[in-house]
């Protein structure tokens, strides 16, 4: 099977995230599938300096999230899974419940039914005991929640070395290794060592 991911970047903040994550899919050689929800174009003009153009441009395949019909919608198209990247509330909802109203919601929804692998990477804090028992849901039909949490003993210097860890940890989910992810013990000291 061709190495094959579907990236779905909702309209959470964060939407560099997403988009570091298809630059890294593609230096890995891993085909990408990519759908935008329509928050998402409106998150990556507010956020980053990438128009939507740009950003469809670095997947192999993109989709409209109005159409229901595309490969991805369907089991019978193998994928490696699935990233959200970043994951809305709102997408982890859909998922969690099944009430799937777009391309993003539906994918993701079959990747669970296949028993491929589905990594939401929500954004949103503070958390409610309703954002928690949704994650929660998700978690128990399949999913790995992966909350965008930078992790400081790389010594980040710039938000690029978090972004960049960031992805590379997800990445690992399929392991796929970008190079990027400091791993604890191999190059960062452990503690009381020096």
């Amino acid at each position: 099977m061709t190495k094959r991911i579907i990236v779905g970047i909702s309209g959470a903040s964060g939407a560099i995230l997403g988009i570091r994550t298809l630059e890294a899919l593609r230096l890995a050689g891993v085909e990408t599938h990519l759908v935008l929800s329509k928050s998402a174009l409106l998150t990556i003009a507010s956020e980053t300096d990438y128009a939507p153009a740009q950003v469809r441009d670095l997947a192999d395949v993109t989709y409209k999230a109005e159409n229901v019909g595309a490969a991805i919608a369907s089991g019978s198209f193998r994928t490696m899974g699935m990233i959200v990247i970043p994951c809305s509330i709102r997408s982890l909802s859909e998922i969690a419940y099944g009430n799937t109203t777009t391309l993003l919601t539906r994918a993701a929804d079959v990747v669970l039914k296949e028993r491929r692998k589905l990594v939401l990477m929500v954004r949103e804090t503070p958390l409610h005991l309703g954002h928690l028992k949704t994650m929660t849901r998700a978690a128990e039909i399949g999913a790995v929640i992966a909350p965008f949490m930078p992790a400081l003993y790389t010594r980040p210097q710039t938000i690029d070395d978090i972004i960049n860890h960031t992805v590379g940890r997800v990445l690992d989910q399929f392991d796929i290794d970008t190079g990027a992810v400091k791993r604890w013990g191999e190059q960062v000291p452990a503690i009381g060592e020096t």
